[in-house]
């Protein structure tokens, strides 16, 4: 008991100490849970032989990834990416597979071994890919939808990779002739610990099941895969409302927890993926009304499982290997993702996958995966790689894994930079003016457009998106391509002549240099602009704007106005109530400018937080005096 306690305090004591700092860093949290293994780990050596165990318990995190992703998918979604799945997901697999056999048969290595290989390194990392995609928000990107499908293809590739490789056995498989173990300093060590291997009461149902002949268990999968579909639509709603009966909320995450962890078994049961049946699962139950609190009970056990993976991951680790030859490891490593990334680079390009979606999709599948780590270990199992190869291969899976999120950031600068390349292309050619100029056509811009247009007002937009662009001309409005910024763009628009200028840019430096520059040539020019915050305003203020707008304001006031119709106020009362409001506030705003100091938070300016406390009491005193006259006059006129 003591030695458990002291492993898990080992554990969860590197990722609170390092996850923070690494996600601080902008290294994301997939790459704090590596670098905590590998210190608790090679580096330390504080970890025992509990971390193959612990690796096959928390592969389960991958399981509740992916029902959580079904969750949020729903069957008619799935059906519309049948054609990534098996094109670009099938083409994927079966390319690079290829292309790895074939460099591996270059080197010597026999065509089992370089089949077994490709295959292997075909995967990528679906725990990676998708936590660090729905880290950054990515997953509902072009390119971030193109990798889920090939993930997706990927793990149902797991089962038929499964059943080639006993097909492959060979003997004396190894090193092409004049590269030996001793090249990498290793000994071939004994095979790895079976996956497979169960104990207790699942043995007599496995081995009923390993008995039946070809046909049964076929018809037993197909009857699997069919009840799951059908217990997920008819039997989720009775079950779901007799354990909340119960009115314990602990038995709601029993169910959910029953739910994903038995449908894992009944997969692995028949030899299928656990993570593709709870998928399934997922997307059956994407429209029940089930789903948020699905999500709620399993998500926490998904977050501790898949950062306890990424730990052991890093903890298995050999270094020794590594440094016995560093250069022909990583070149061996590089080599591997370069060529990945090759192969998905052409299929981005069959498939219409554009732009810095491109370098997402082929730098995010540039690993290899977890899938890896199960599937050398089989190998090795069937006699196709001994121990002295199959230790460079876990150790190349390791190290790509441990590249992604640096890869990811690469990505990310590569975006940044192409997305400057767009904002830097030639800007249209202004060829006609109008009254009013508006500045950004993003939600609260086509708004403001919409309704001069829609009154006889002639406007003039200006945005540095042209996919926004593109967008308002599709419709029929028109729109020029351009950086409002940019001083000689809104003379072009007829700045000089304008009546209003509306500042819409999602960017607040952005809007302040344009009401700036506005101003200063301009000053009998009527400035509107979107604020985000309260220093916002403040800046625009006093750089001159005339009317100036929070982007959340006016509707927060309005929901707050029918917050207290339902509490009991009337209509009327709530009405007067948030005119009130807005009026006081408003004027407030103006006290607060001239109190607030640039680059200072405005929690740590005492004359300011001293006059927002006066000033709170006086909102709260104005609108109580108007409440009770308000309904003095109502009695009086009854």
């Amino acid at each position: 008991m003591e030695s458990f306690l002291l492993q898990a305090s080992i554990y969860l004591g590197a990722a609170v100490l390092i996850v923070p700092l690494a996600v601080r860093l902008g290294l994301g949290s997939v790459l704090g849970y590596l670098a905590a293994g590998i210190l608790v780990g090679p580096i330390l050596g504080l970890t025992g032989t509990e971390t193959e165990d612990l690796q096959h318990f928390a592969e389960f995190g991958v399981v509740m990834m992916l029902f959580l992703i079904g969750l949020e998918l729903e069957p008619r979604a799935l059906w519309d990416m049948r054609h990534k799945l098996i094109g670009l997901g099938g083409l994927q697999v079966v390319l690079t597979t290829g292309a790895i056999a074939l460099v591996a048969d270059w080197l010597g290595f026999s065509w089992q071994v370089g089949l077994t290989l490709g295959m292997l390194f075909s995967l990528s990392s679906t725990a990676i890919v998708l936590q660090t995609l729905s880290e950054k928000n990515l997953m509902r990107t072009g390119g971030g939808r193109a990798t889920f499908a090939v993930l997706l293809t990927q793990d149902i590739a797991v089962v038929p990779i499964l059943a080639i490789i006993p097909l492959l056995a060979i003997s004396g498989a190894g090193f092409p002739e004049g590269i030996s173990a001793a090249t990498f300093g290793i000994t071939d060590a004994a095979g790895a610990v079976d996956t497979h291997a169960t104990t207790g009461a699942a043995e007599p149902l496995l081995t009923l099941v390993q008995s039946l002949p070809g046909w049964a268990v076929t018809l037993m999968t197909l009857g699997i895969v069919v009840g799951i579909m059908l217990a997920g639509h008819f039997l989720t709603r009775p079950v779901f409302r007799f354990v909340h009966a119960s009115r314990l909320p602990e038995m709601s995450t029993f169910i959910s927890l029953l739910m994903v962890l038995g449908i894992a078994f009944l997969m692995m049961l028949v030899g299928l993926s656990p993570a593709l049946g709870t998928f399934m699962a997922g997307v059956v139950l994407a429209n029940s009304e089930f789903r948020h609190q699905l999500e709620a009970d399993i998500q926490p056990f998904k977050g501790i499982l898949m950062g306890l993976f990424f730990i052991t991951v890093g903890v298995g680790i050999n270094f020794e290997v590594l440094l016995a030859n560093p250069i022909l490891v990583v070149s061996l490593t590089l080599a591997m993702i370069a060529l990945k990334v090759g192969v998905l680079l052409i299929l981005s390009v069959i498939f219409k996958v554009r732009g810095h979606n491109r370098w997402l999709f082929a730098l995010g599948l540039a690993q290899a995966g977890e899938f890896g780590f199960l599937l050398v270990s089989f190998a090795r199992k069937q006699s196709i790689l001994p121990s002295s190869v199959s230790e460079i291969v876990l150790l190349m899976i390791g190290l790509s894994m441990l590249l992604t999120p640096a890869m990811f950031i690469g990505y990310e600068a590569l975006a940044r930079r192409m997305k400057s390349r767009e904002t830097e292309s030639p800007a249209d050619v202004i060829d006609e003016q109008g009254r009013v100029i508006i500045a950004g056509i993003g939600r609260f811009g086509q708004t403001v457009n919409r309704l001069v247009r829609m009154s006889g007002g002639s406007t003039v937009v200006l945005d540095s998106d042209m996919g926004a662009i593109e967008q308002m001309r599709r419709f029929g409005a028109k729109g020029f391509f351009g950086d409002p910024t940019r001083p000689e763009l809104l003379d072009a628009a007829g700045l000089a002549q304008a009546s209003v200028l509306v500042v819409a840019v999602d960017n607040p430096e952005n809007a302040l240099k344009i009401v700036t520059h506005a101003r200063k040539h301009r000053p009998d020019l009527h400035i509107i602009a979107r604020a985000y915050d309260r220093p916002h305003v403040f800046a625009l203020y006093r750089a001159g704007a005339n009317d100036i707008v929070r982007e959340t304001y006016d509707s927060s006031v309005r929901a707050g106005r029918y917050v207290l119709e339902n509490i009991g106020f009337t209509n009327y009362e709530a009405s007067k109530m948030a005119k009130t409001y807005f009026k006081v506030e408003r004027a407030a705003l103006r006290d607060l400018a001239a109190l607030w100091v640039p680059g200072q938070p405005v929690h740590l300016n005492d004359a300011y937080v001293a006059r927002a406390l006066q000033l709170e009491q006086d909102l709260a005193a104005a609108m109580s005096e108007d409440l009770d006259e308000t309904r003095a006059n109502l009695d009086a006129a009854q």
